[in-house]
């Protein structure tokens, strides 16, 4: 045998080795979920947009929504083709956090609960566990200077889907008087397709920000995670959702990078380049921000419903993400 022979003959041998110990890795590996692709832009944390989701069924994810129903009240409830768009839009979710309901006598939310049950029993849901609750907050602004802008937060939410584990709680702002509205917290226990608790449980805030102070509240919002920690859990997962007026004139890029929650820390599902109002403007107001993957249960799934027909109902599209539940 020459040289060249022998040559040939080393990578060879090298060649099975390599290809021996790729099988035997794959073999002994069980299969992987896909995992969500990070990337970092400047402090922030999003999905990567080139990421493909894994492929799972509606039954399989909890559905989650941010809606600003704009001036929620006795007028806007008193139309019922307003009412009819919004309880068929709600369909379509597990859990709907809702800003800017602002009935004074506090009976809109309740109104609108009813009629979220109405359509259980009809046409293809026939299965009670469908049935709609929901979670409430007093009304916020509770500082002197708040009070002409008091609105009150609602989650709403499939029992099938979450099981609430307290009934929520207005952020402590006597303080710092950092928000015009308090951020609404609540805890959530996600349920399996069975209906049976997954060990997984979720604090949700909910907010909506003085558009003028947009930057400063929600600079304010790492605070608010803070203070959640050392009421409920520093285990906890948490998602910050709502109308943060964070983009067009209210904030700019240089500004949404500096925030406490613009950290490596959070990971941001709704991107700056999105559109989530009505009508000719395009402005990414409404996010969702975690801080957390959720045990393993963010799916990299979100996205913006864009069925909102025009501005009587709301000038917002809901924003939404997915959570697994299997």
């Amino acid at each position: 045998m020459n040289g060249s022979e022998k040559g040939l003959q080393a990578l060879s041998l090298i060649a099975i080795v390599i290809l021996s110990a790729v099988v035997i890795d794959l073999l002994s590996e069980p299969d992987q979920d896909p995992e969500i692709i990070y990337v970092m832009v400047d402090n922030r944390i999003i999905i990567d947009e080139n990421y493909e989701a894994e492929e799972l069924n509606r039954s399989d994810v909890a559905r989650v929504a941010s809606f600003n129903i704009k001036v929620f009240g006795d007028t806007k409830m008193s139309n019922s083709t307003v009412v009819d768009e919004l309880v068929d839009l709600f369909q379509d979710y597990d859990l709907v956090a809702v800003q800017e309901i602002k009935d004074i006598d506090e009976e809109v939310p309740y109104q609108f609960l009813d009629e979220l049950n109405d359509v259980v029993g009809q046409e293809n849901i026939v299965n009670q566990t469908l049935e709609w609750s929901m979670v409430l907050s007093e009304r916020s602004g509770m500082q002197e200077d708040d009070k002409n802008s008091q609105e009150q937060y609602a989650y709403y939410y499939k029992a099938s889907s979450f099981r609430p584990m307290d009934n929520g709680i207005l952020y402590d702002d006597s303080g710092n008087d950092s928000f015009q509205r308090e951020p609404f917290l609540a805890r959530f226990m996600v349920l399996d397709p069975s209906g049976n608790d997954t060990g997984t449980d979720v604090v949700f805030v909910n907010i909506h920000t003085k558009p003028t102070l947009a930057v400063e509240e929600m600079g304010a919002l790492g605070e608010v995670h803070a203070w959640g920690q050392t009421n409920y859990s520093a285990d906890d997962d948490y998602v910050i959702l709502g109308d943060f007026n964070g983009d067009c004139s209210y904030a700019s890029y240089n500004e949404l990078v500096e925030l406490s929650i613009a950290s490596e820390n959070y990971t941001w599902l709704i991107p700056d380049d999105a559109d989530t109002t009505v009508g000719n403007s395009r402005c990414a107001y409404d996010r969702i921000v975690t801080s957390s993957d959720l045990d393993g249960r963010l799916t990299g799934n979100w996205g913006i419903d864009e069925r909102v027909s025009n501005g009587a109902v709301s000038d917002h599209k809901p924003v939404w993400f997915d959570i697994k539940r299997i």
